[in-house]
């Protein structure tokens, strides 16, 4: 049956009325909605804590009920600040989320919305104005230019632009300036508040629009059954590539690259500042003034609700990806719905006071016997003892070249210095050529420290010779040490 131009314009319409911004306006209680989210909700506080709301919404009830505007024709919804906010969480006007690990509120974008309405509705109808209309040209304009493919029109138009700036450059350049009317400012400021207030509600939307693709991929997932590693690949990425996935995301990506600069931001609030301290802003209302000033943080807010939403989509996503097990999951979905059908069969012979016995413990294994005795972890006997220097073998001379110090040479060469104490780096130098390596000075350091080694004033210096011939120096503080250890032990030498 083919459906006449009447009825598709009303069902377009009813469909247009179940949208929450529309119920909000259309609603009983619209007029005390609207004015308790715009209390409460400001540019400067974004999100509420869920605690603090209740109070607010609940003292802004009774402040009205006090008034007498419970008797009006719309008057007020009864119940407390707690459950009037949770009504509109559920149909759909507040948003409940984890902001710092606190539970706040926020407006969703059909609230936000609704309330973008009434403020333009109350600040007067819009004009057709001259600004107006230049921003629709200028918007038709850009977009024939984008959506031209021949070069040479293309070419054409910039050329034109060029002559009309080299024009004004040179007009400007004579002192030739014209300054616009107050009302033409006015007229123009207007315009630009008329732009901002469509901006929260579109941010809104576009952080609505990740959550709902994030709800949807953790539904998809938890649902899939295909192989892990598939499951991951696809999942992953679109973690990864979260804001691609809406239309509102990639129109925001583009967006992005205009105002994600923190340099355009802060352009733009020096720039409304200097507006807002020429003389035709004196005849601004306050709350356009108000209004003026907050666009730079509207902005920015925006732009970090949808960064924020598009951080929280990716986490929630890889988890659940990294942690996605089909089999678990299958198993506690059918273990719930064991719970919801045992549930819904004891509350047909339930009354309404029945108590119901907690499971205070899960069930045990009935194992018959344990075993009680284990082996022995020590191992049966000590290990050998290394082996001394002497007993060492090795492949050859050159790998004996290149080991570790030569322990047993260099102590019976410091037992054999005269006196009482040595010098570190005159006994280094007097040592056999062989042993003037690094290492060796490393051993004879460790010799000096066992023997009772003391700092002296200065700095000695002593070359050093690796077996390939290569020289190197060495400054360290100067040291001395008895020649005789006093510990009557002598320590075991590591073997090389």
């Amino acid at each position: 049956m083919t459906t006449s131009r009447a009825e598709a314009a009303y069902q377009r319409a009813a469909a247009a009325f179940k949208n929450p911004t529309l119920d909000l306006l259309h609603g009983r209680y619209a007029p005390f909605v609207v004015a308790a989210l715009s209390l409460i909700f400001t540019p400067e506080r974004p999100t509420v804590a869920i605690s603090d709301a209740h109070v607010e919404v609940g003292d802004v009830a009774e402040e009205l009920r006090a008034a007498g505007y419970d008797e009006d024709d719309r008057g007020l919804p009864a119940g407390t600040g707690r459950e009037i906010c949770r009504y509109w969480v559920r149909v759909g006007w507040l948003v409940p989320q984890i902001d710092d690990g606190v539970e706040v509120y926020r407006l969703s974008a059909q609230a936000v919305g609704a309330l973008e309405i009434v403020g333009r509705s109350g600040a007067g109808r819009a004009k057709v104005s001259r600004s107006r209309v230049r921003t629709l040209l200028e918007s038709v304009e850009q977009l024939s230019q984008h959506a031209e493919t021949d070069p040479e029109r293309r070419i054409a138009r910039l050329r034109a632009e060029r002559d009309a700036i080299d024009a004004e450059i040179e007009r400007l350049g004579r002192g030739e300036v014209e300054p616009l009317e107050d009302d033409r400012l006015l007229e123009e400021a207007e315009n630009v508040l008329h732009l901002s207030r469509e901006l929260p509600a579109d941010f809104a939307r576009v952080a609505e629009s990740i959550n709902a693709m994030q709800r949807d991929v953790v539904s998809e997932l938890r649902r899939d059954v295909r192989p892990a590693g598939e499951v991951l690949r696809e999942y992953l990425h679109r973690g990864q590539h979260v804001m691609e996935a809406t239309p509102e995301g990639r129109a925001f990506a583009g967006a992005l690259k205009l105002i994600g600069d923190p340099e355009h931001i802060d352009r733009l609030t020096d720039q409304l500042g200097t507006l807002l301290a020429l003389p035709f802003a004196r005849h601004l209302r306050v709350e356009q003034r108000r209004e003026l000033e907050a666009i730079a943080k509207r902005v920015e807010q925006g732009v970090q609700e949808v960064l924020t939403a598009q951080r929280r989509a990716s986490h929630v996503i890889t988890a659940q990806v990294r942690t996605h097990d089909p089999a678990r999951d299958r198993e506690v979905d059918d273990l719930l719905r064991n719970v919801m059908s045992g549930l819904q069969t004891w509350m047909q012979d339930a009354r309404g006071n029945a108590a119901v016995e907690p499971l205070r413990s899960l069930p045990t294994a009935n194992v018959g016997h344990l075993r009680q005795s284990l082996s022995d972890p020590r191992p049966p006997s000590a290990p050998a003892p290394l082996r001394r220097d002497e007993e060492a073998e090795f492949l050859d001379a050159d790998t004996r070249a290149w080991g570790g110090p030569y322990y047993r040479e260099l102590e019976e060469y410091v037992a054999g210095l005269g006196g009482e104490r040595f010098d570190l780096a005159s006994a280094f130098e007097g040592v056999a050529e062989d042993a003037r390596r690094p290492v060796d000075l490393l051993g004879l350091l460790e010799i000096a420290h066992r023997n009772g080694m003391a700092e002296d004033e200065g700095i000695s210096v002593v070359e050093a010779r690796r077996p390939d011939g290569t020289v190197r120096r060495f400054a360290f503080g100067a040291v001395s040490a008895r020649t005789a250890s006093p510990h009557t032990d002598t320590p075991e030498e590591p073997t090389a």
